[in-house]
């Protein structure tokens, strides 16, 4: 109970303490200012935000990473910092480390691994990632899971849930930001990531459709050796992208391993729908024999194909810098909120696409759905997360593939492969093309039958358009409401002046000197004054959130 009471004071101390200091993103980057100037003008806040999150835990650690990618709700200082997001703990102890293993595989520790370094390679909050080689001789690595995390990521959610609901229903950033959603997706996200045997699957899934790439290397998991809380594979020598200096460099073929490596993240992602959510230069490793290896496959997220095809046309529309169709694909993707202008953000768009055009072959796709992104945050408009994920992940991937090859255009890149690109686009599976063929013959079968009903009940002057213009019921109820109201004052004034009245009267019984019958008449008439006061506050604090919900659910209606 103490510890409970303690994450949910640490809770509160930091919504008090970043709550009110801006942090939400209000508007567009101000275009006058310098990234320098831009995190100069935030102060220290973005990293106080990161550090307080790093001391609470697993879970907040995770929810920074998460927020990173919200560049439509974070300004950039604050995204920045976030992405520095660091787990500062201590390393699992061997023994237990041993038991966990034994307990999940049902083998010792000894039994299967020839060696098993307790040293581990890394620690994090899930978990920790250690050294060791199979009874076959083959060399592994095998990621532990903290035994406690679990427990702890259950409270901390449910805590996280009760304060996305007041934020949603208490405050009016609770529209602009999505909490319940971004809650929800987060609750996935980290559900996913505990659970080893996704990792193991996206790593099978990703050694398939890398098979045809001689320079791309996925480790290879072993099933046997696996569970939700323990995952081993094969290990795979390297140094990170980063670490490799320029005379290093010059010993592989940093051209072809970049232009690799971007080919295949585009292709993964849009004919398949996997992506890798964090290719950052610390998960690509350059192998001694010159290759790239893919490591930490525990961020890999499933983009669906409706997601897809709407990125498609926005990357098409970029490359011809096309900001009024950019704009509408934007605006089919995302939730418009109450606030939403679309003129406005028709402008703004229109003018980054063309700006973006001008730069090139310096156009890093990344960067620019990043500023997509803001720009829709900035003017009402809640863009699906994965944009938000998929441009986050091609500035990891620009950063990479700029340290191979300095010379590497992104934008050149996608025009390269615009004929993947297309593939995605046009692509229709067996199954959607039998969906569609049902439909089509079901349209047709029922076309002739419903355009003569239509004919009929117009040629006898029977035909009748709803349009719900206006909630009728809700109009009656707001109606009745007013007239109970009314009623009931009309009521409450009469006792009132009833009561006015009887203080005159000299017979009867009297209390501090006034007629007992008159007392009681102003006590009834103040009761029921009180009454219909708190009726009419619970009533109307009713009306608004339902009013609330109803302009929430209202686009969605649209689209629909």
């Amino acid at each position: 109970m103490s510890g409970t009471m303690t994450r949910v004071a640490d809770l509160v101390k930091l919504l008090a303490r970043h709550g009110g200091s801006g942090i939400l993103s209000s508007g567009g980057a101000d275009e006058f200012l310098t990234q320098t100037d831009e995190a100069a003008d935030a102060g220290s806040g973005p990293e106080q935000l990161a550090a307080d999150l790093e001391s609470m835990g697993p879970t907040y650690v995770k929810l920074g990473q998460l927020l990173s990618t919200r560049h439509d709700l974070l300004p950039q200082a604050y995204t920045e910092a976030l992405t520095r997001l660091q787990d500062d703990v201590d390393p699992i102890p061997a023994d237990e480390v041993h038991r966990i293993i034994t307990d999940e595989i049902g083998a010792d520790v000894k039994a299967l691994f020839e060696s098993f370094d307790d040293e581990p390679l890394a620690a994090a909050s899930l978990g920790q990632v250690h050294r060791a080689r199979t009874r076959s001789g083959r060399d592994v690595v095998v990621k532990v899971q903290r035994s406690d995390v679990r427990e702890t990521v259950q409270g901390d959610m449910e805590l996280l849930t009760q304060a996305a609901e007041l934020i949603d229903n208490r405050t009016s950033a609770g529209e602009r930001i999505g909490t319940a959603a971004l809650l929800a997706q987060f609750r996935r996200s980290l559900a996913d990531e505990l659970d080893y045997r996704k990792e193991l699957s996206n790593l099978e899934r990703l050694r398939e459709l890398a098979v045809s790439e001689d320079l791309i290397v996925v480790p290879e998991p072993i099933r046997d050796y696996s569970t939700s809380r323990v995952l081993t594979m094969e290990f795979i020598g390297g140094r990170k992208v980063t670490d490799v200096d320029s005379i290093g460099l010059l010993h592989v073929d940093g051209e072809a391993l970049a232009e690799t490596i971007f080919r295949f993240f585009l292709e993964t992602l849009l004919n398949h729908g996997l992506l890798h959510a964090d290719p950052h230069p610390g998960n690509l490793l350059v192998t001694p024999d010159g290759r790239l290896g893919l490591i930490d496959l525990g961020m890999v997220a499933r983009v669906s194909k409706r997601v897809r095809q709407q990125l498609v046309r926005l990357l098409l529309a970029i490359g011809e810098g096309e900001g009024e169709e950019a704009a509408n694909v934007l605006a089919a993707m995302g939730h418009p909120t109450s606030d939403y202008d679309a003129a406005a953000f028709r402008d703004d768009v229109s003018h980054l696409v063309s700006g973006a055009l001008a730069l090139g072959n310096d156009l890093q796709a990344g960067s620019v759905l990043v500023a997509l992104a803001r720009t829709s945050g900035a003017h009402g408009l809640r863009p699906p997360a994965e944009m938000s994920m998929i441009g986050k992940a091609l500035l990891n991937l620009d950063k990479a593939v700029a340290h191979l090859d300095p010379s590497f255009a992104p934008g050149e890149a996608i025009r390269d492969n615009v004929a993947t690109i297309l593939k995605s686009g046009f692509s229709v599976s067996a199954g959607s093309a039998v969906a569609g063929a049902l439909e089509a013959k079901e349209f047709t079968e029922n076309l002739p039958r419903r355009a003569n009903r239509i004919m009929d009940a117009l040629s006898s002057g029977e035909l009748t358009l709803r349009v719900n213009a206006i909630d009728e019921d809700r109009l009656l109820e707001t109606l009745h409401q007013a007239a109970n109201r009314l009623t009931v004052g009309l009521v409450l004034a009469a006792v009132t002046v009833a009561a006015a009245l009887m203080s005159g009267i000299e017979a009867g019984p009297r209390l501090l000197g006034y007629p007992l019958v008159a007392l009681l008449f102003f006590l009834a008439a103040a009761l029921g004054g009180l009454a219909l006061v708190v009726s009419i506050v619970v009533t109307d604090r009713r009306t608004r959130r339902r009013a609330r919900q109803a302009e929430k659910d209202a686009p969605k209606r649209l689209r629909d």
